[in-house]
């Protein structure tokens, strides 16, 4: 019902829902770095890559913002061209959010 609340609203300017294929994505389980995708628990919010601490979710939104045309595959390069940008704004918000009273998947 979300989805098609959010796809009527975006219609009003003249943008629609993209919705990607996210059994072939795995955003939660891929690695552009080193291009490889390994099944996590949902109890482990955090990944390190190359000693940088990402938060999960934050991380799998990065990752579909660079998915593919086919919206079944994410497009490593992209991901390597714009990961420094996004870990930036990334630590941003987690320092932000560790403030909140309500941390969440976002307890360290």
């Amino acid at each position: 019902m979300l989805l098609t609340i959010i796809d009527r609203k975006l219609k009003c300017f003249n943008n629609q829902l993209i919705k990607i294929d996210k059994w072939s994505v795995k955003a939660s389980q891929y690695n552009h770095i080193d291009d490889s995708y390994k099944k996590k628990k949902l109890a482990k919010r955090w990944n390190i890559f190359d000693g940088i601490k990402v938060q999960r979710d934050m991380y799998s939104a990065f990752l579909i913002m660079n998915v593919n045309d086919d919206l079944k595959s994410i497009d490593k390069d992209k991901c390597s061209e714009r990961f420094e940008s996004f870990i930036k704004l990334h630590n941003v918000e987690v320092k932000r959010l560790s403030g909140s009273k309500n941390l969440g998947s976002f307890a360290i």
